[in-house]
């Protein structure tokens, strides 16, 4: 029986402790419009802990995919390759400009897009001389792709990448923070990632013309005029400097965050990672994850119960669980869209599961969690 008021959230906000402060002082300030010295302030802080040059705040990492793709020219009829295990978010993005996407399945060792499958798919492409616009590469769950064979095929067949970091802020592969190892890179500050604006996103990039031209297009396009004046397009995607004082203040802690959520996940591979048929996550050899979520697969023949039968034991006592993401080509919405592969991402979506893993969240609750994942074994 669920305890009233005790349920376990998946991944809620967690509040560092100066958000309040920072709050009031740009309050005091009255820069609470879009734009100001918090959201300036927030672009450079960014930028030093993913070791760009450039970060442009905005209103949601969706908005960052899509800003970035019209940096990249895509256009109606452009091909994008695209993560196909990865929220709905990436390919929504290239339809926004009128692009299709083609799906990508993911690698057994990181979960993410397998470097091989995209090689092969670039070299068929050359040879009919239909290369993609651009490509669109998740971390996935906290964890980085192999990025220096899938950047090394797109730059031999001139595609640009771009690096969608929304769930892996603090990861790092080979040394270099995620998020600036594509031509851009995105990342989402939604509430239920390791740092949160409570809505937000930032695009990345090392190029300033790229960031200018971003931060201009996310401003509606406003001509350098007196006058208001509009030459081509433009969106209403800047962040608030009330948000940005928010993710100033989680920013700072992020390397805290990470630590706990990889002590989460240590605790729950205590628990639960001897049991016949469960797996956790692999971390890829490559860099550090930083556990975004705890994700596991359940074999059900050899564990005793399958992962829906041990997802509802979970919510019947209020705990949050939930499915890894569906793959982009088992959804209705991209139903006709072409996958190279697909298995690998099938088999993860059947069998796999996401654990409760805010940072908030107290060594009797990770129990609790883990004695009722136990709980549903074959005795």
């Amino acid at each position: 029986m669920a305890d009233p008021g005790q349920r376990i959230y998946l991944s809620p906000p967690h509040l560092a402790g100066d958000e309040l402060a920072m709050l009031a002082e740009t309050l005091e300030s009255n820069w609470i419009a879009p734009l100001g010295p918090q959201v300036d302030a927030f672009e450079r802080e960014l930028a030093a802990a993913v070791g760009v040059a450039h970060a442009a705040a905005l209103s949601s990492g969706t908005a960052a995919l899509h800003l970035a793709l019209e940096l990249l020219g895509v256009g109606a009829g452009d091909e994008v390759f695209c993560s196909d295990l990865t929220f709905v978010a990436s390919a929504n993005a290239v339809a926004y400009r009128g692009g299709v996407p083609v799906f990508i399945d993911c690698d057994c060792s990181s979960w993410n897009l397998d470097p091989e499958l995209l090689a092969a798919e670039l070299g068929e492409r050359r040879r009919r001389n239909r290369l993609p616009k651009a490509v669109v590469a998740v971390d996935l769950y906290g964890q980085s792709a192999d990025w220096e064979p899938i950047l090394a095929s797109c730059r031999e067949q001139g595609v640009a990448v771009v690096e969608d970091a929304a769930e892996a802020l603090g990861a790092s592969y080979r040394g270099r923070p995620v998020g600036g190892l594509g031509e851009l890179g995105v990342l989402s500050f939604n509430g239920n990632k390791i740092i949160t604006t409570s809505g937000g996103g930032a695009l990345l990039t090392h190029d300033r013309q790229l960031a200018e031209t971003a931060r201009r297009l996310a401003s509606q396009a406003c001509d350098p005029a007196p006058h208001y004046q509009h030459s081509r397009i433009g969106y209403n995607y800047r962040l608030s400097n009330l948000l940005a004082a928010v993710g100033r203040a989680q920013l700072r802690v992020l390397e805290r965050r990470v630590a706990a959520k990889r002590r989460i996940f240590e605790r729950y591979r205590e628990l639960l990672g001897e049991l016949p048929g469960l797996e956790l996550m692999p971390e890829a050899p490559w860099g550090r994850s930083t556990r975004w979520l705890t994700c596991l697969t359940i074999d059900p023949a050899a564990f005793g119960a399958s992962r829906e039968e041990v997802r509802l034991a979970l919510e019947s006592a209020d705990i949050e669980a939930r499915p890894l993401w569906k793959p982009m080509h088992l959804q209705p919405l991209w139903r006709d869209c072409r996958v190279v592969g697909g298995a690998v991402g099938e088999e993860l979506f059947e069998r796999g599961l996401c654990l409760p893993s805010g940072t908030a969240l107290k060594p009797a609750q990770i129990d609790r969690v883990a004695a009722i994942v136990a709980g549903c074994a074959r005795s």
